[in-house]
């Protein structure tokens, strides 16, 4: 393993603050917020539509638009970090690991993040480049900055269909990481237990297994365990049923991830060369918006009943076909 690329949202921040200023701003219980975000995760359905099911018809850029001219808009501090992350990300770079952290997150979020001086070589979001997950071409520019063929390049994260699959896809290795309501929930499901290469309940779980697969040659065969026609996590992943212990009533829509920021336009112009690590600290600002918008789920497959039908990959998509949205944690 020559290179580690770390997801943003539930991976290495937690999303607390997001959802608890959204029910100060909605003037609704913080545990109610909470709770309806936990019925979307486990309906496979976005994140969003838990404030949406608060204030009907919402536009949920437009009352982010409103909540930044109060001066009540994005924030992000250490306490918004996990405890692992800061002891784990300096592990590895002392082994010589190429660390890198890029996830779906607006441009502010990146400045924020870099501010803290976490110990990686570079830190950008999908503001900055212009796409998001789980377009392929985000992980195309995983690929670049990851100095390191894709079979030595492994991306950490959360969510499957934002994070897991398209990684995959990709031919990047994935690690699954059970965290944030997402990561629980479909922790066990097939999909995610077939195709994630490793599984951590947290970061700490990293080093030892790094340790395990060196000691087992893993680098020197990069296809090992992983057939491309059989496991293919892209389109072929279509609907899967979910565990039977996931089974909610209705029919859920695409699994999709919290707050992820899909970036539906392409953010503010990213820096010249963000796969520099000397820019790490450095990219452009480009403002307070978060370029998540609400969740493009793809449809069920009609039938009702009590076992939620998620769809493995969403279909790829054209940064012209996005509309920018608050969809980001911590404002």
């Amino acid at each position: 393993m020559e290179t580690i690329v770390f997801d943003i949202g539930e991976t290495l921040v937690r999303d607390d603050r997001h959802w608890a200023s959204w029910a100060d701003w909605l003037g609704v219980p913080p545990h109610t917020v909470s709770a309806l975000v936990g019925a979307a995760a486990a309906q496979g359905r976005d994140s969003e539509d838990a404030l949406r099911l608060l204030r009907p018809g919402m536009d949920v850029t437009e009352a982010y638009g409103a909540r930044v001219a109060a001066g009540r808009g994005e924030h992000l501090d250490e306490t918004d970090l996990y405890p692992d992350v800061r002891p784990v990300l300096a592990e590895l770079r002392a082994r010589g690991l190429r660390v890198v952290v890029a996830g779906n997150r607006s441009a502010r979020a990146g400045a924020l993040l870099r501010a803290l001086d976490l110990p990686a070589d570079l830190v950008v979001t999908s503001e900055e480049w212009g796409v998001a997950a789980p377009d392929p071409a985000f992980f195309a520019r995983v690929l670049e900055v990851a100095h390191a063929p894709a079979h030595a390049t492994l991306y950490v994260g959360d969510h499957p269909a934002d994070d897991l699959f398209p990684a995959k896809a990709a031919g990047l290795r994935a690690a699954h990481i059970r965290r944030g309501p997402y990561g629980y929930w479909w922790a066990d499901h097939p999909d995610v237990a077939r195709l994630a290469d490793w599984h951590l309940g947290a970061l700490t779980d990293l080093p030892a297994l790094l340790d395990a697969e060196r000691g087992a040659g893993w680098d020197a065969d990069p296809t090992a365990g992983w057939d491309a026609g059989r496991d293919a996590p892209a389109a072929t992943l279509d609907t899967v049923n979910a565990p039977d212990t996931q089974a909610t009533s209705g029919t859920p829509e695409a699994l999709d991830r919290p707050g992820r920021e899909s970036s539906r336009t392409p953010g503010p112009s990213a820096p010249d060369d963000p796969a520099d690590p000397s820019d790490t600290h450095n990219p452009a600002d480009a403002g307070e918006r978060p370029s998540r918008g609400p969740g493009e789920s793809a449809p069920s497959d009609g039938t009702p009943g009590p076992t939620p039908r998620v769809t493995g990959l969403p279909a790829s998509r054209s940064a012209g076909q996005h509309t920018p949205s608050a969809n980001r944690p911590n404002p």
